[in-house]
């Protein structure tokens, strides 16, 4: 029996999952060696590859995106090169933080957060170091700003030695990302934020001059070798154990994303993002990222007004929903409106008419 007293989410993830996505998960155990399995894991590949709009394979595994963090790392950086990473936030932070702890050379490209990396700023870089790869975030959760991927790319690919390697953990689908056609070699994601799933599956697309690298690397560890994984998604499985449930509700949310359409998504996630701004800068406080950088997927309100998040909370819970007080150093100063998954205008319309009742507006 479902608990009434359930408030719906809406923090940056774990987003809200819809009931028939959590009855998924009920399906019959099934073992992961078995024919059932390898059409299951079939069946998840094709869609992947829809979503991911590549021809590259995806990497399934139960994991956060955290994990695919540190087998970027352990795959792509050879000990003797370095990787540039872009930081602009507490995500983007935490990726340079795990390239270093697995040992890695880095340079970082560090902007304020709220602020965007533009490919001026990489392309400046390249000129001065030759980089096995450029790590970056496409839409950093913290602040709410996506930065531009497909541009910043383009001035990354002249580079033939330089992997380009993207964390879009907040933005694939709900923020437009064509991996092939931006010629992006790792994309990396999970599953309780835009996928609107439970936690505790990561995928990534990987393309073959990353495991050409990953083969020249001779310490990659075990969990996230890339190599290995790659030798048992050729058979429809997995080198350890999965999340069988967690893979039966992505088949069954996988094919209704389809059947709405990504495109069709992202712009549900661009009006969601245009209810939010308008809402925000008519109650005199605005948004925290840079203009122009807009997430589709969450907002950072600026909160010029100076409410009370703790109080603002309280009273949404009442309302039946549960919200974001901010994140890292700028919490209390922003919170944020996450509009991503399966939220519709509607549901926004009515936590946004809540604020106005918490602020008397």
């Amino acid at each position: 029996m479902r608990n009434d007293k359930h408030k719906r989410l809406v923090i940056p993830g774990p987003v809200e999952v819809r009931p028939e996505i959590l009855d998924a998960q009920t399906e019959w155990m099934i073992g992961h060696r078995s024919t059932a399995f390898s059409d299951l894991f079939a069946r998840l590949q094709d869609k992947l590859k829809q979503v991911f709009m590549t021809q590259n394979r995806v990497f399934l595994l139960g994991s956060s995106g955290t994990g695919f963090w540190e087998g970027a790392s352990r795959n792509c950086i050879r000990d003797d090169r370095k990787a540039l990473h872009l930081v602009g936030g507490a995500f983007s932070e935490r990726w340079a933080e795990i390239s270093r702890a697995n040992g890695k050379q880095i340079d970082v490209i560090d902007v304020q957060w709220g602020k965007a990396h533009t490919p001026d700023m990489v392309a400046e870089a390249l000129k001065k170091e030759r980089y096995d790869a450029v790590c970056f975030v496409h839409n950093e959760t913290s602040t709410g700003v996506t930065n531009p991927v497909r541009e910043i790319a383009e001035v990354i690919r002249p580079y033939e030695d330089t992997l380009i390697l993207v964390d879009s953990v907040s933005g694939l689908l709900g923020a437009e990302l064509r991996t092939d056609d931006w010629n992006l070699d790792m994309v990396l994601t999970s599953s309780q934020k835009a996928f609107a799933l439970p936690p505790g599956l990561a995928f990534a697309s990987i393309s073959d001059r990353v495991l050409e690298r990953a083969k020249q690397i001779p310490y990659r560890g075990y969990y996230f070798d890339f190599i290995e994984l790659e030798a048992n998604l050729l058979k429809n499985n997995t080198p350890t154990t999965p999340p069988v449930s967690l893979m039966f509700a992505a088949d069954r949310q996988l094919s209704d994303v389809l059947s709405e359409g990504v495109e069709n998504r992202w712009a549900r996630h661009l009006q969601m993002r245009d209810m939010t701004t308008e809402w925000a800068f008519a109650r005199e406080m605005g948004v925290f990222a840079e203009r122009g950088y807009w997430s589709p997927t969450l907002t950072a309100v600026d909160n010029t007004r100076g409410i009370s998040v703790d109080d603002m909370a309280k009273f949404m819970s009442g309302k039946g929903f549960a919200m974001d007080k901010g994140y890292g150093k700028i919490k209390g100063k922003t919170f944020r409106i996450a509009h991503m998954g399966d939220m519709q205008p509607a549901t926004l319309e009515e936590i946004l008419s809540g604020l106005d009742e918490f602020m008397g507006v």
